[in-house]
């Protein structure tokens, strides 16, 4: 058969007059459509959880409405259950989108090659970014008993994995004598609880910048903990 004319033949015998080819296009343009529709998803239900952390600061959970959180995104109720079934479902995507962030942070943190107190320094900058930044930290201090039971051990079960993660960076500044030996976990609370308290306080219109909280937040929690 001479060449092309199996495409030929093909279009006869279907009566589809589209040239071979086309529908590859077709399934590539649907992809890239659905990759868009799943981006644009991905970037509202960021804006929601913005809007659901912002409410519960100011309100609380319980005082905090999704009437109030689709208003301020310009959004009916209706379109907004699109996303999330409950309010404790977006409650619970909140400490999700934290804990993420978080992990994703010391991850990083953790393979880099740098000394026990750079490690700490970078990620005590990096938590107090997310905790006034991103969810305004909301989301690592509204009451747990708000939570269903299982998405509460998911959130106590995040919540430990970061608290263990970053007692390592201390018990290795211990281990090389960069810190004084002490007690890890309860310096990790130590650190956590003061690092998490920010958030009920913090005045983002106030005199200091988040980086400026979160340099001098490293330097006192890192002095602490510095050798004599």
């Amino acid at each position: 058969m001479p060449e092309g004319c199996e495409g030929r033949l093909q279009t006869v015998e279907t009566g589809d007059s589209t040239p071979a080819g086309k529908p590859k296009r077709r399934k590539s343009r649907r992809r890239l459509k659905e990759g868009r529709r799943s981006e644009i998803s991905a970037a509202t239900r960021i804006e929601i959880l913005k809007s659901a952390s912002t409410a519960f600061r100011k309100l609380g959970y319980h005082g905090a409405t999704v009437e109030q959180i689709a208003t301020a995104l310009e959004m009916n109720k209706g379109n907004l259950y699109y996303y999330f079934k409950s309010k404790e479902e977006i409650l619970f995507a909140c400490h999700e989108y934290s804990h993420d962030r978080l992990q994703e942070l010391l991850d990083e943190t953790c393979r880099g090659t740098s000394p026990p107190e750079a490690k700490l320094r970078r990620l005590i900058h990096a938590a107090v970014h997310v905790i006034l930044d991103e969810l305004h930290g909301t989301a690592l201090l509204v009451d747990l008993e708000a939570l269903t039971p299982a998405h509460r051990r998911a959130v106590i079960h995040r919540r430990d994995k970061f608290d263990r993660g970053m007692r390592l960076i201390i018990e290795e500044g211990m281990a090389t004598g960069v810190f004084k030996h002490s007690d890890p976990k309860l310096l990790g609370f130590a650190m956590l609880g003061a690092i998490n308290w920010i958030a009920r306080w913090f005045n983002p219109n106030g005199p200091s910048t988040s980086d400026e909280v979160a340099t001098r937040f490293a330097d006192y929690l890192l002095a602490g903990l510095r050798s004599l």
